[in-house]
This record gives C-alpha cells, sequence and structure tokens, in this order.
C-alpha cells in the first residue's frame, strides 16, 4: 500500500474526534511494524530460544548475584 493510501486508511479508522497526538502515535506503530516486517524479510532476526536465554541470564541468574 502506498504511503498515502495507507494515511488515508488510518484516517478512515479512527474516530472523528481523534487527536493529531492520535494519528502519530498509530502512524508510529504502522512504520514499527512495516520495519519489523523488513527485517524478518531481510532474515535479521534473533531466534526465540536466544531471546529467551539472554532473558533467563539477564533477569534470573542476574537477580541471584
Amino acid at each position: 500500500m502506498k504511503t498515502k493510501e495507507t494515511v488515508r486508511d488510518l484516517l478512515d479508522k479512527l474516530p472523528d474526534d481523534c487527536t493529531l497526538e492520535d494519528v502519530l502515535y498509530h502512524l508510529y506503530v504502522l512504520q514499527a511494524i512495516d520495519r519489523g516486517l523488513a527485517d524478518a524479510e531481510a532474515g535479521r532476526t534473533i531466534p526465540h530460544e536466544e531471546v529467551a536465554e539472554e532473558m533467563r541470564r539477564k533477569w534470573v541468574l542476574g537477580a541471584a548475584g
């Protein structure tokens, strides 16, 4: 979807009383999703197991020390 179409679609979905801050937030979320999808397509991801192990080391084992 082209940028203008994406913005129009977003504006159509938001309530009439939304604020400019609401619009900017939703545009930010859409942009973050697009970046994440592009990263996934390009193979720039970290396996779940690796993330889980890092979190375990950082939060569980780190708290014990």
